[in-house]
């Protein structure tokens, strides 16, 4: 049976992202939420970013200036968290 997963990520972001990846090897509904985080160009957390993108799992942010990323407010992520089976969050 296929779980949906929500990793919410407000620090530790390489850590985070590349926890995000393991979760991709059990075929579960993997959706990560990025709290207040600016990502780097290059580095190991945009390396992550693409790989997650190319898995097709759902990267969103509440920062509307980064445009890389699909933007929901913070208040709309709240609302969607009740959907998910569970919700891991890097603080």
């Amino acid at each position: 049976m296929v779980k949906r997963l929500a990793v919410i990520v407000r620090n530790r972001v390489d850590e985070a992202l590349r926890m995000s990846l393991g979760l991709t090897l059990m075929d579960d509904e993997i959706d990560v939420y990025l709290l207040d985080v600016e990502l780097q160009d290059g580095g190991t957390a945009a390396e992550h970013l693409e790989l997650l993108k190319e898995l097709d799992v759902k990267v969103f942010s509440n920062r509307q200036d980064d445009t890389s990323l699909e933007f929901v407010a913070t208040a709309a992520m709240a609302g969607k968290l009740p959907a998910y089976d569970h919700v891991l969050c890097y603080r």
